[in-house]
This record gives C-alpha cells, sequence and structure tokens, in this order.
C-alpha cells in the first residue's frame, strides 16, 4: 500500500512540475527561423537612425553615471530634445538621489478613450561607472526614439507613455528612476495602467552555437544561439507575455523567446518593469538576454560598432507591430 501511496506522490509531483513548467514556458505561435530577409528602404532608414542615436549616446555622449552628472544631464537634454523635436511635449519628473536631481522624461501618444488606461513603453538612458553602454542601454533607447517616431501617427485606442528612465544602474529597488515613477503614476495621478514593456539591451546578436547561456535549470528549454530576442516577465504577467510573443511571432521576421517564471529566479526582475510588479502592473522586460551572451556587458567595451543594426531594425518593427494591436485591445 504505501508503495503505491509513494508512486501516487511522486506521480502528482511530476504532473504539478511539468504544469508549472507549461505555464511557465509554454508561448503561442512559431518562432521565427531560416534566413533573415534583407531590409528594405525603410528598415535601412530605421538601422542607420538606430546606429546614429547608439552612436551618440555612447559614443559622443559617453558614460551615463552618477560618477558623470554632467554627461548623464547632457544624455537627458538629448532625449528630450529628440522627443520634442518629434513633436510631443515633454513631461518631466524630477526625483533626488546622491544628492543629484535625476530626471524621467515621458510622451504621451493620446488614445481614443483615456478612460481606458494606459500602457507603458521605458528604458533607461544611464549606465554603470566605466562603461559608455552601446548595449545597455543606448540600444533600448534608440528603439524607444524609433518607437516614438513612428507613433507620431497612430491612433490607438489605449494612450501610450513612452519613457526614458534615469537611475536604473545605480540602485534598483526603491531608488530606481522607474520605481519613482510607477508610484507617481499610479499612486498619485490614480492611472491605471494595462501594462508596461522595458526594453534592456536590444542590439547584440550572435549565430554561432554555445553563443547563448542561461540562469541555472533555464538552459535545457531554449537553443544555444544568441540569435534571439527575449520576452521576459513574472507570473502574474503571464498573459501579458503570452499575448506580447503571440502577436510579435505573428508580425516579426525575427527569432523569439518567452518566459514567465517565478520570482524566485531572480534575474527575470533585472530591469525596470519590476518597479511594476510592485503595483500589480503586468510587465515585462524586452531584452537580448545582457550578461547571458554578451562578453562586454557593464565594460568598457559596450562600444556601438558590437551592435546588429540590421536586427535592431527588423525588432523594431516587429515590436511596432506588436504595440500597435495591445493598444488596440
Amino acid at each position: 500500500m504505501w508503495k503505491f501511496l509513494t508512486i501516487g506522490v511522486l506521480a502528482g509531483i511530476i504532473l504539478l512540475t511539468g504544469l508549472a513548467l507549461a505555464a511557465m514556458l509554454a508561448m503561442p505561435g512559431h518562432s521565427f527561423s531560416g534566413a533573415l530577409p534583407a531590409l528594405d528602404d525603410r528598415q535601412q532608414q530605421a538601422a542607420e537612425r538606430l546606429r546614429r542615436d547608439v552612436a551618440q549616446l555612447a559614443g559622443t555622449i559617453g558614460e551615463r553615471s552618477r560618477r558623470t552628472p554632467l554627461v548623464l544631464a547632457a544624455a537627458a537634454d538629448w532625449i528630450e530634445a529628440r522627443f520634442r523635436e518629434l513633436g510631443f511635449p515633454v513631461r518631466e519628473q524630477v526625483f533626488h538621489e546622491y544628492g543629484l536631481a535625476l530626471r524621467n522624461l515621458e510622451i504621451r501618444v493620446p488614445g481614443d478613450d483615456d478612460r481606458a488606461g494606459v500602457f507603458v513603453v521605458g528604458a533607461h538612458y544611464d549606465t554603470v561607472p566605466g562603461s559608455p553602454g552601446a548595449d545597455d542601454n543606448a540600444s533600448g533607447v534608440a528603439v524607444l526614439l524609433e518607437l516614438a517616431r513612428r507613433a507620431r501617427d497612430w491612433h490607438p485606442a489605449v494612450p501610450l507613455l513612452l519613457v526614458a528612465f534615469a537611475n536604473e544602474e545605480a540602485a534598483g529597488g526603491s531608488e530606481a528612476g522607474s520605481s519613482h515613477f510607477a508610484r507617481a503614476l499610479v499612486v498619485d495621478r490614480g492611472e491605471r495602467v494595462r501594462g508596461m514593456w522595458s526594453f534592456e539591451m536590444l542590439g547584440y546578436y550572435a549565430d554561432a552555437a554555445g553563443s547563448q547561456a542561461y540562469p541555472p535549470g533555464v538552459k535545457y528549454f531554449f537553443g544555444d544561439r544568441a540569435d534571439f530576442i527575449g520576452f521576459v516577465g513574472n507570473l502574474g504577467s503571464r498573459s501579458l507575455v503570452r499575448r506580447s510573443v503571440g502577436l510579435f511571432r505573428e508580425h516579426a521576421r525575427l527569432p523569439s523567446e518567452g518566459i514567465a517564471a517565478t520570482e524566485l529566479l531572480r534575474d527575470i526582475a533585472r530591469s525596470d518593469h519590476a518597479s511594476f510588479w510592485h503595483h500589480q502592473v503586468p510587465a515585462l522586460m524586452v531584452s537580448d538576454t545582457a550578461n547571458f551572451r554578451y562578453r562586454h556587458y557593464h565594460r568598457g567595451t559596450d562600444t556601438p560598432d558590437r551592435l546588429d543594426y540590421r536586427r535592431m531594425a527588423l525588432l523594431v518593427d516587429g515590436l511596432e507591430a506588436t504595440l500597435k494591436e495591445l493598444l488596440a485591445d
């Protein structure tokens, strides 16, 4: 009898483990495979703008850390000027950390129904000390700016907020710019936030076998080539992760993977999206997986010449199509 009970318990554990893994890893659709397409004229122009913006932030401006506060302020000034050049009023949120006045920069794409809540897309513009931060995170800011450029012609049902965050690298937790922003948005302004995407390192890809690593326990479920973009969230954001991955796979010509995992897997929280989880907002990180593929992570060698602007242009097209559908719901 005890033998059969033990077998039953083990079977139950295996079943529950399988269900848990399915909840975390099962994503709709099929990831793009095969040769990447040649860029058309519109995509080539986008790739050049992305290259130029990364070069400005990570080359001309350079390290944007609390160690270089004047340069960090210059980066904020440049991003604000770019938003204004695109025709958007800029809402500035000033907060203070380490004796510095830091700025989050927000623009709003109006929706047909402001009562429908808002969707937030953000990217941090600061760096760690000693790094010019091309992939981390000039790449995310460049994609944010390219989406802002395109969003001028959108007429979404749901309003969209595009935000450049300060102080992601310097701290985390309540000191991050995104934490200040999320709290002000949800608590002080009383906005209903339908979801959030954080752009965290979007520019590095590799096709060689063995070029992609993973946190412990995850590597058995994904491929070993660093040729994809990842959508990463917690279990509370599972619906948003699945919806985003499914739509991206319908439209994009770039491989993609998704995971909605328990927060016990600490690596899923390593960007500004985690600030929104504290306010029960579904949120995910769009990422090339950072140090799990990029050996120049947080180094002085994270320079603009290492990024793949062709793939970044394909990524923007996929993100644009995905976001437009999310904003139509």
